[in-house]
């Protein structure tokens, strides 16, 4: 695949995102805390969970980039586990649960609009990086983890499973809403 290709598919990908996070700004609090059942997760605890891989992801993206030199390749290949990881990612019909981190479990957090805030925030800086990410090498950069800082994805790799994470838990308020429906 043509790595400017890819980049443009994620731009389009994380406008669409942030064309669905904006109009929850419009919702009340106890719509936005509702939650399907006692150990599921309102649509505000979506959105924090999101946000704190974004707390993560953002600013190693962001350094692993500014410090690279490599010039861009023209071609992208994903990576065996980068290809894993951000496939796994991916909404499928019959949603297969994951366990999340406890650092990165926002349920009982007591939130408010804020959380809306930061996540638009994070999709205009997620946005300003794919479009450097134009110049940069999307094969040999390579961006650490949040499972662990010795275990590193190509930065194409991780673009993708960052995005495909964020829209995964996009479908997953759209589920949450329209069960309050």
């Amino acid at each position: 695949m043509q790595s400017q290709q890819l980049i443009a598919f994620l731009i389009q990908q994380t406008e669409s995102i942030l064309e669905q996070i904006k109009p929850l700004k419009n919702y009340n609090d106890a719509k936005l805390n509702w939650r399907p059942n006692k150990d599921a997760w309102s649509v505000l605890e979506c959105i924090e969970h999101l946000n704190r891989y974004g707390d993560f992801y953002l600013p190693a993206i962001s350094t692993a980039m500014n410090n690279s030199e490599l010039s861009p390749s023209p071609k992208y290949k994903a990576g065996w586990l980068g290809n894993y990881f951000a496939n796994s990612m991916l909404p499928k019909e019959r949603l297969n649960k994951m366990k999340t981190f406890k650092d990165k479990n926002p349920i009982y957090t007591q939130l408010d609009e804020t959380v809306i805030d930061t996540s638009i925030k994070q999709q205009e800086q997620l946005l300003a990086l794919l479009q450097l990410a134009e110049q940069k090498n999307l094969n040999k950069i390579r961006i650490p983890t949040s499972i662990s800082p010795l275990l590193k994805l190509k930065l194409g790799d991780t673009f993708r499973f960052f995005i495909n994470h964020i829209i995964r838990h996009m479908q997953q308020i759209e589920r949450i809403l329209q069960a309050q429906s």
